[in-house]
């Protein structure tokens, strides 16, 4: 009894053998080979020659890249009735990150699996849920198809070897945690009462004083912030490095203090226990209906976020290319060229067109874009992504679950081994080296173990769980690691082996179900390089690469004339410096009006 305790509460659960090598699985879900085709060849440092162009197409607009915000350009140009565009897409399926897959027969999304209700200030998603029949108003009233939000229960913490309900740690926590939690709520309710918190972040010019709290806030990093306002409890840094690894792919080590803050003040507000818990609550009772869930209603589906993008890419039929790297984008005297290689038919084609959507990826586009502007090469040189893993994991019985609430939707493991030394970060440094400093000196998620491989994990997500099913039965787990804080984060995602990468995510999974190993029958990983833009520190009030306030710099105002006025428009959510997709499809949504 006393050895199955130990191996059922192990941080690293002894997997055996046979059973891990029984799962079958592999890589799958984005073709790396293809776009790595645009990088330079090895030595010469010249990008590749492709062949000369051997059709060529004729069509008003093309739009270069098929994610949400290619997709929504599209969209656009449907709502005007114009239909003579084409959408040229590198994976064999658009959707970006936001695509999904199956698993055994069993959907799953490949990224991003959730929408949270949108706001008034995002209209245009609000006029795509009506369209699609996800909102109607009723009585004067707007309503949601509750069968489309986020079941119940919708979140859980393994913490202390049990579940509990919501992702703030609580069951057992101290006095002086709660009133840690207590100081960062009302730090939000202040940041909001600034205003200027929106989503998408575009939408409203700030005023002065606005103005000077945002910059502020963006020319540090979260962890300073925090430190600033003596903020140093484990649980409560713990939590906030989860909520900006989940959203922006890295931690409080490397975000800014804006992008920390603005999780919580665009949206729900951060809802700490009760004033009277931290008073009048037990350190054993803190987690007993102390406080409110912060998760606003969310649309989710077993697919994820692909149940949108499939919805959005279902009219464009033959419009809709997918299979092409584009190559080459070149503003010519009547509008725009636009080449792109199709490497399983090894040929090249050209659209000749009036204007160009370029939704690609920031450090995409300068490379294709002939002679590319200024503005978009400075925008390329600043801006830092996140490697991103998504493992999808099937299970044919239901897991053994430990005491606590129910399965559900989200489940998320506390890492008893996370630590955060206090850190500056201020944009005059770098972030990211900040983040390996720091790995250095022991702030770990997980332990640095392999190289870095443990550090990232985000827990998993239930695809059945939308299925109301009687009887629980086989599912899969969608497992999130986000490697934003590594510096070689990068090359460790694709130079490590599926089986290293099953290995360890079994591991740590395994935390909460030692017997996940036993019942896994197939894991498939799906690897983004380059998953979503980093909000870090920077000497400005601006968000990501545009211009918010009244006083644009002169070099913005510039270039956004020529962007409007000329026959390039660009629309990916870079250009809000961080990845969700309200602002991916409001930019793409304005790109094609």
């Amino acid at each position: 009894m006393k050895r199955r305790s130990f191996l059922a509460g192990a941080a690293l659960p002894l997997l055996g053998c046979q059973a891990a090598q029984d799962i079958a699985g592999g890589f799958t879900g984005i073709a790396h080979e293809r776009g790595h085709l645009l990088r330079p060849s090895t030595g010469s440092g010249q990008a590749a020659r492709w062949p000369a162009p051997s059709v060529v197409h004729q069509t008003r607009v093309v739009i270069a890249g098929g994610g949400v915000a290619g997709l929504a350009a599209a969209r656009a140009l449907r709502l005007k009735d114009m239909d003579d565009f084409a959408l040229l897409e590198l994976e064999d399926e658009a959707g970006g990150n936001s695509r999904g897959g199956a698993v055994n027969g069993i959907a799953c999304p490949l990224g991003a699996h959730y929408l949270p209700v949108p706001g008034d200030n995002a209209p245009e998603l609000q006029d795509l849920l009506e369209e699609l029949g996800l909102r109607q108003r009723v009585a004067g009233r707007w309503q949601y198809d509750e069968r489309h939000l986020c079941h119940s229960p919708q979140e859980r913490l393994f913490f202390k070897g049990e579940w509990q309900d919501g992702l703030l740690p609580l069951r057992g926590v101290g006095r002086d945690t709660l009133a840690q939690y207590q100081k960062f709520a009302l730090l939000v309710e202040q940041a909001r009462q600034t205003g200027g918190w929106t989503i998408p972040v575009s939408k409203k010019p700030l005023k002065q004083a606005e103005s000077h709290n945002r910059k502020a806030y963006t020319a540090i990093t979260f962890i300073a912030f925090l430190s600033q306002n003596g903020l140093t409890d484990r649980h409560l840094r713990w939590y906030l490095d989860y909520c900006c690894r989940d959203d922006y792919g890295a931690g409080i080590t490397t975000v800014s203090a804006w992008a920390g803050l603005h999780y919580f003040a665009s949206r729900h507000g951060f809802h700490a226990p009760r004033g009277d818990a931290v008073g009048a609550l037990g350190a054993a009772d803190a987690g007993d209906g102390a406080y409110a869930a912060e998760r606003e209603g969310v649309f989710t589906w077993p697919e994820g976020n692909a149940w949108l993008t499939r919805r959005l890419a279902a009219p464009l039929k033959e419009r809709l290319q997918t299979g092409w790297l584009v190559t080459r984008v070149a503003t010519v005297k009547h509008g725009v060229e636009v080449d792109a290689f199709h490497p399983a038919r090894q040929s090249t084609h050209r659209w000749l067109a009036e204007r160009c959507v370029v939704a690609l990826p920031i450090f995409i586009a300068a490379r294709v874009v002939e002679n590319p502007p200024d503005f978009l090469r400075q925008a390329a040189a600043r801006t830092t992504y996140a490697p991103w893993l998504v493992a999808n994991i099937h299970i044919h019985t239901p897991l053994h679950d430990r005491p606590g609430p129910a399965p559900s939707w989200d489940n998320v493991i506390y890492d008893d081994t996370a630590g955060f030394a206090d850190a500056g970060g201020s944009a005059g440094g770098s972030a990211l080296g900040s983040a390996a400093r720091s790995a250095d000196a022991g702030l770990r998620h997980g332990g640095l173990v392999g190289g870095g491989l443990a550090s990232g994990g985000l827990g998993y997500v239930d695809a059945m769980h939308q299925s109301l099913q009687p009887v629980p039965g086989a599912t899969v787990l969608t497992h999130y690691r986000a490697l934003g804080d590594l510096p070689n984060g990068r090359k460790l995602l694709m130079d490590t082996p599926w089986s290293t990468w099953r290995d360890l995510i079994l591991s740590d999974l395994g935390r909460a179900h030692p017997d996940l190993a036993r019942k896994t029958t197939h894991i498939d990983i799906t690897r983004y390089g380059h998953a979503m833009a980093i909000p870090i520190p920077q000497n400005s009030d601006q968000i990501g690469l545009q211009a918010t306030s009244d006083k644009r710099s002169q070099l913005l105002k510039n270039e956004q004339s020529k962007i409007e006025n000329g026959p390039l428009s660009f629309a990916h959510s870079d250009w809000a410096g961080y990845s969700v997709f309200e602002e991916a499809f409001t930019l793409g949504h304005a790109a094609g009006r």
